[in-house]
């Protein structure tokens, strides 16, 4: 018989390639530990191998290359404890390999396109988070790392972003309706036209109303809150850093949001900000601050998709201690 405290924890974690999975799974497994947490990549579960898609006239984004009954059965057995023969997708010769036998774990992590696409899937997870990055800011990068590092002309990445859009549209973004908390990756309000994308507004926008799970709050919860940091306690170069927190409607759900606009000068200082917010899921005091300065080598560990992402892993290391907590025996008193 399965007790509380053998329960299997499912994590979602949904976005498009390059919007930060990996970085904000390498932060998970600091907080859960390697031997706890089993990450499978859902793009094991592709049908097609990438000749069946060029045949087929269909990308790894489309429902139809991807097979999802089998997907909901195993995800349904490991969370059960089961162990699942679960079919491995070779990224480096497009072809699909023979499967591999998976033992449930403590927390297991699906990450990928489509962990909230199917309802089956959907409504095994415990906890979900949608990476979202902005069409300005994924241009931006994509022209920086393309053109910069791999030769290509300008219009050959704008051409590429474009092919793969109607299927992101259709399959992939709808997604952040279901996810319990969005990362949104934009570009800055503090410089006017910016077209470089280093200086980023970070949204992370956190579901109200859920059992396992109370939104982090600024200062005072419910409150609409705009703050400048920046000062004595607070090293700001140009353009600064700006903070908000404030309820809102997004995406038809009720929510709470936190928002950081510009970067930290110094991550020894990210104390002063922590000391301001509240209900973050840390075990001691810094405990955020020590994530942070932990991996400072990290892509945004200097502003705000750094510090969500921990804080989003804090929130889930929570849910995790509420969902498998053993509840105390009640003495009975006999009469």
């Amino acid at each position: 018989m399965t007790t509380q405290s053998d329960r299997v924890v499912l994590i979602g974690v949904a976005g498009d390639s390059g919007c930060g999975k990996s970085t904000f799974l390498r932060r998970l497994t600091d907080l859960f530990g390697e031997e706890f947490m089993t990450v499978i990549c859902l793009d094991d579960y592709h049908s097609l191998d990438r000749q069946g898609r060029k045949k087929a006239g269909v990308t790894a984004l489309d429902p139809k290359a991807n097979n999802f009954d089998l997907m909901a059965e195993q995800i349904k057995a490991l969370k059960s404890g089961q162990p699942i023969m679960k079919p491995i997708y070779n990224h480096e010769t497009g072809m699909i390999d023979p499967p591999e036998r998976v033992e449930p774990n403590k927390v297991v992590v699906i990450e990928g396109l489509h962990p909230l696409y199917d309802e089956r899937v959907r409504s095994l997870v415990d906890f979900s988070v949608y990476l979202d990055i902005s069409d300005e800011v994924k241009i931006n990068w994509k022209i920086q790392r393309d053109m910069a590092e791999r030769g290509h002309s300008y219009d050959d990445v704008i051409a590429s972003i474009n092919a793969r859009k109607p299927d992101f549209s259709a399959y992939i973004e709808p997604q952040r309706e279901y996810a319990d908390v969005v990362i949104q990756v934009l570009p800055t309000k503090l410089i006017e036209n910016d077209t470089e994308s280093k200086i980023l507004r970070v949204r992370l926008i956190q579901k109200e109303g859920l059992e396992n799970f109370k939104p982090a709050y600024l200062f005072d919860e419910g409150s609409t809150i705009d703050w400048r940091p920046c000062g004595r306690k607070l090293t700001c170069a140009y353009p600064g850093l700006k903070m908000y927190y404030g309820p809102d409607n997004i995406f038809g759900n009720e929510v709470s949001i936190l928002e950081i606009d510009g970067q930290f000068d110094n991550l020894e200082e990210m104390i002063y900000i922590e000391q301001h917010l509240s209900r973050t899921g840390t075990k001691y005091y810094g405990e955020m601050t020590h994530l942070l300065q932990q991996h400072k080598d990290y892509p945004g560990s200097n502003n705000g998709t750094g510090l969500f992402q921990v804080l989003v892993g804090l929130k889930m290391r929570e849910t995790y201690e509420i969902l498998t907590a053993v509840e105390p025996k009640v003495a009975t008193q006999v009469v």
